[in-house]
């Protein structure tokens, strides 16, 4: 049935064309193929090299209408900062005993925010968060004294976006329950960022093709302007 409904909502895609992206959000919403409230994502195909520095994209923003999804968050940290994190809405808070719980399997939560003080003991958990992209960050705000915004942030419906190896970069873009117009002012902002923090060594165009799609969907190709 699945392969059915697959088949079908390809028919309403022309794969020969690219839509404008609020066309684009629509079409993918209107082609999803699943029972339960699917995800609408977006991929880039970027034409940078993840082996230069200034070309290893990754950062995180707010979206103006969140992601309709509900983020499990931990903090890492010590002190009175344990308070403010209890305070913003963190879901698990705490230090050593947090990173106990991680080494002996513990992974229920979606992101790990951490004061600078608890990155060298964090740190040593490179090879169960690294490959599963929960590593805190500075660059996606993870790693900061200010726990109470980033708690805050994660909980309105923040992104963290992120190229691979292959010069790909995937991003969640909210939910099928959504509006058109939330949709596409998510994808907007989400464009106007990626094409800002553009790195200046790229030679070209830098964003070969764009698709959003959703969960178990048929991709929609997206008109860069």
């Amino acid at each position: 049935m699945a392969g059915k409904k697959y088949a079908e909502a390809l028919k309403q895609i022309d794969r020969t064309k690219t839509y404008p992206y609020a066309e684009a959000v629509a079409l993918a919403k209107k082609c999803s193929t699943c029972k339960f409230d699917a995800t609408v994502e977006v991929s880039y195909d970027l034409n940078v090299d993840p082996r230069q520095a200034d070309q290893n994209i990754r950062g995180a923003m707010v979206l103006p209408n969140g992601t309709g999804r509900t983020q499990r968050v931990l903090v890492i940290t010590q002190g009175e900062k344990e308070n403010e994190a209890k305070e913003a809405g963190a879901d698990f808070v705490g230090g050593q005993d947090m990173i106990d719980k991680i080494s002996g399997g513990w992974m229920d939560f979606d992101v790990i925010v951490a004061s600078p003080d608890m990155m060298g003991k964090l740190g040593r958990l490179g090879k169960i968060l690294g490959p599963r992209g929960l590593m805190p960050n500075p660059k996606t705000g993870t790693v900061t004294n200010n726990i109470k915004d980033a708690v805050t942030e994660i909980k309105k419906g923040k992104v963290t976006y992120r190229v691979d190896k292959d010069g790909n970069m995937n991003c969640i873009l909210g939910k099928v329950s959504f509006t058109d117009d939330q949709l596409a002012e998510n994808y907007k902002a989400l464009y106007d960022q990626i094409t800002r923090i553009r790195p200046s060594s790229i030679k070209g165009a830098f964003i070969k093709s764009i698709t959003v799609s959703t969960t178990m969907g048929p991709g929609v190709k997206v008109t860069i302007e």
